[in-house]
């Protein structure tokens, strides 16, 4: 009788964890994963709704499920009528509704909500903003929306940038702030990649990382509105750490724990179906990655690059900055074969 029971656990955990991204067939994915019939499944299902784990929608013959909603809790917040501070809206009124969560998974939480709450509190200009809060058994979901400039026009304006595409180029690459003296310009970096999925919609462009992706999304809409908002997501029993994330971008330097890793998505540098060829791309993609000592390239989706480009990178900077660890991944074999024409001392490869 145990193990009827183990393996109904397992059938409904199975559901559970794939019905977001099967909400039509889940019950034909599951039949077929452990080799039991439709009948069967159905039960399980009916199980779950009726425990309130699961939502059903449609008639019998198209029916779909999704995750029930344990939590949707929402607040607006004034920017200009109270003193906000974001560590006394995380433990007063967002920690309550994430529940009984590992200390893993509510560290992540911790850092990337305060963090990006503090950005809207002291760099949006904005006069309000907006929280909002849903879990269900497999993720907890969140929402920041501040009524201000809009993050990546404030960026493009403080710093004379092109636009606010190469607002989001520089802010990907970490250590970038509008205010240097009271920011290390390092919250949104280390957040994007300690959440399964990180999103900002600012002006009019879309920008998303996802954890383990090769590269990041930037899409621009025809819609361009002020303000900023973040969306985060993180499955509830996530075995990463912040630690994990820090570790992997930083070392330890007679001065301190440093951030001196970088990944620079090579993609960001380009515009609508222009090839990467020229020195002032290159200057682009370079600009203040001499911050950092490792210098990761990652040409996910970058089809060629120049004589010039190449040159430029893995040559004319090596030459400037020596010292510099430099590598390239996820280039295909024209792209490597420019690098190591610019360089032989550039590791070309996965992710060190």
């Amino acid at each position: 009788m145990a193990g009827v029971r183990k393996r109904g656990e397992q059938i409904r955990s199975f559901i559970l964890s794939q019905v977001a991204q099967h909400p039509g067939d889940i019950a034909a994915i599951t039949a077929q994963k452990f080799e039991i019939s439709r009948q069967a499944v159905n039960r399980h299902l009916k199980r779950l709704v009726d425990q309130g784990s699961l939502l059903a929608e449609g008639t019998t013959r198209r029916r779909s499920y999704k995750l029930c909603p344990q939590i949707d809790w929402k607040q607006l917040y004034s920017l200009t009528e109270q003193h906000l501070e974001e560590d006394v809206v995380w433990s007063r009124d967002v920690r309550p509704q994430l529940g009984e969560l590992p200390d893993n998974v509510l560290d992540i939480w911790f850092y990337g909500f305060t963090e990006i709450l503090n950005n809207a509190i002291d760099h949006s200009s904005g006069t309000s903003v907006w929280v909002r809060v849903t879990r269900d058994a497999q993720r907890t979901e969140a929402w920041i929306l501040d009524d201000g400039e809009g993050i990546f026009r404030k960026i493009r304006r403080e710093l004379e940038l092109l636009d606010e595409r190469h607002a989001v180029l520089e802010l990907s690459k970490g250590k970038l702030t509008t205010d240097p003296a009271n920011h290390s310009g390092q919250g949104i970096f280390f957040s994007s990649r300690m959440f399964d999925e990180f999103a900002i919609f600012s002006g009019s462009v879309f920008f998303s990382h996802e954890y383990e992706k090769p590269e990041d999304w930037i899409m621009e809409r025809s819609l361009d509105k002020s303000g900023t908002s973040v969306y985060m997501r993180l499955n509830n029993n996530t075995a990463r750490t912040s630690k994990a994330v820090f570790d992997q971008f930083s070392s330890s330097l007679e001065q301190g724990y440093g951030f001196i890793k970088t990944i620079v998505p090579v993609r960001l540098a380009q515009y609508g179906d222009e090839k990467l060829v020229s020195r002032s791309q290159a200057k682009r993609l370079l600009a203040r990655v001499d911050k950092f000592e490792v210098i990761i390239f990652d040409f996910e989706g970058v089809e060629v690059i120049g004589q010039a480009f190449a040159d430029q990178v893995f040559r004319v900077f090596c030459n400037q900055f020596p010292g510099k660890e430099l590598a390239a991944i996820h280039a295909n074999t024209a792209v490597e074969q420019m690098i190591r024409r610019a360089s032989s001392e550039v590791s070309i490869g996965e992710d060190p």
